[in-house]
């Protein structure tokens, strides 16, 4: 009986705090301006890590294998 209003409890105290109510809040101009800088810089070095690892060595490659193959003939 006990185990039962236990696992009672602690659901309905996750169902609690998984629907919280508005807050009431304020961002500022530079609070909110320095969050969009922080979205745009993580964003552009996801970016660049795209280029970095993967598309430069592939394009390395690829004008490699385009040296090799118009020598050959």
């Amino acid at each position: 009986m006990m185990k039962i209003r236990l696992t009672l409890l602690a659901f309905a105290a996750l169902l609690y705090l998984g629907f919280p109510t508005g807050a009431s809040a304020y961002v500022g101009a530079g609070t909110g301006l320095t969050a969009i800088g922080a979205v745009i810089a993580f964003v552009a070095s996801v970016v660049l890590a795209f280029v970095g690892f993967i598309w430069y060595p592939i394009k390395r490659l690829l004008r490699a294998r385009s040296k090799k193959g118009g020598s050959a003939r």
